[in-house]
């Protein structure tokens, strides 16, 4: 093939210049070197879209023909042939052309489809964890969820990572695994909160409010109903409401206490055994309540036997409600806070033996079971 276009070269020189030009003119490369490239960029496009990983047999098939045919080329670069003349060299280059093209084509649809799944997950994975660190946070409860929550941040950061450098399958992964996490957190959420959206336990705590409220008007006295889901401490006198205030709890107030320095603020009803440190200023003053009841060291000494209260903890006990003075001291005992002005008019209208009644709720559409609900429902969104 090299020398069939000089040998007929020869035939014409004879018959004049003009004759020399048509047929030298007519002579083409064995291999176009526009081919080639193609070929070489087919393969740099692949290489991009990670074909060796997602489409491995397909892309080792297309690289051996390529490294076959490429040595083929680079060996018959300096040769001419007639247009006419056969070339399967050429033949199988442009065959190879467009087998490339179809799975560059494939791919790139494919890594565009996962591109788009990860970013519609790595999104709703997002909006889901800010609302539900939002969410459990209004309820002062994110310490109830422990470390899970920092693990997911960081799921999501490195989702968020891989995707900026193009990993979208990786960050897919780190996704659905922070999704899942959450999940996990919502159901333990559930456990450990269900109380507040069973109505049956509602309702008694609506009858021991209630009673409260019937105490005071029967003994024309003074009593305290807490709600924790509310966060409120109302005073009744004589079976009327006098005045509601905002409380504070303790960093895990809205669980139910069950040992020493849980965080959580007990429910039941008590009395105030002492007023703590009078003459003092307004953040000092102190209700002490007689914490453990009957029932709290009932259901302690239960849990206990059944080992899932470790015999090291302590039931506890001196539960109070105080002024901001001893904040940190609210955010780990459990206690019960109010503004120092609140809490000097409390402090002044109630004495040793006013009932406390502290109760988890009093209606069902309470700001736990709310918080619940909105958790649940967006569990399948991811």
């Amino acid at each position: 093939m090299s020398n069939r276009c000089p040998r007929l070269t020869r035939v014409f020189f004879g018959f004049g210049a003009v004759a020399l030009v048509g047929s030298v003119s007519g002579c083409t490369e064995a291999v176009p070197q526009d081919l080639v490239q193609a070929v070489e960029n087919i393969d740099r496009d692949l290489m991009k879209l990670r074909a060796d990983q997602f489409s491995s047999t397909d892309y080792t098939q297309f690289l051996h023909q390529w490294m076959a045919l490429k040595a083929r080329a680079q060996a018959d670069e300096d040769l001419i042939r007639w247009p006419w003349e056969p070339n399967d060299l050429e033949v199988a280059l442009r065959r190879l052309q467009e087998e490339g093209s179809l799975t560059v084509a494939r791919l790139a649809y494919e890594r565009e489809s996962v591109r788009r799944s990860a970013e519609d997950k790595l999104v709703q994975v997002e909006s889901r964890f800010r609302m539900m660190v939002s969410k459990v946070s209004a309820i002062d409860s994110r310490l109830l969820l422990g470390p899970e929550p920092d693990e997911v941040e960081i799921l999501l950061k490195k989702a968020r990572a891989l995707y900026e450098q193009g990993q979208y399958d990786q960050s897919l992964d780190a996704s659905t695994q922070a999704a899942r996490n959450l999940t996990t957190q919502s159901a333990s959420l559930g456990s450990e909160l269900g109380r507040y959206a069973d109505r049956t336990r509602i309702s008694r705590w609506q009858q021991m409010a209630k009673g409260a409220i019937t105490w005071s008007r029967t003994h024309r006295s003074t009593a305290i109903v807490i709600n924790k889901a509310d966060r409120v401490l109302t005073l009744y006198r004589n079976g009327q409401k006098e005045f509601s205030y905002p409380v504070r709890l303790g960093s895990n107030g809205i669980r139910e206490k069950r040992y020493q320095e849980d965080g959580a603020t007990p429910e039941g009803r008590y009395r105030i055994s002492s007023k703590g440190r009078q003459g003092q200023p307004h953040s000092y003053q102190t209700l002490v309540l007689d914490y453990p009841n009957e029932e709290d060291r009932r259901r302690y000494e239960v849990e206990r036997k059944k080992g899932q209260i470790s015999a090291s903890r302590t039931i506890g006990s001196q539960i109070e409600i105080h002024g901001i003075e001893n904040e940190l001291m609210a955010q780990t005992l459990g206690y019960v806070m109010l503004d120092n002005l609140q809490m000097a008019f409390l402090y002044g209208r109630v004495s040793k033996g006013t009932p406390v009644t502290i109760v988890g709720a009093l209606h069902e559409q309470n700001s736990v079971a709310m918080t619940l609900a909105t958790l649940d429902d967006t569990k399948e969104e991811t």
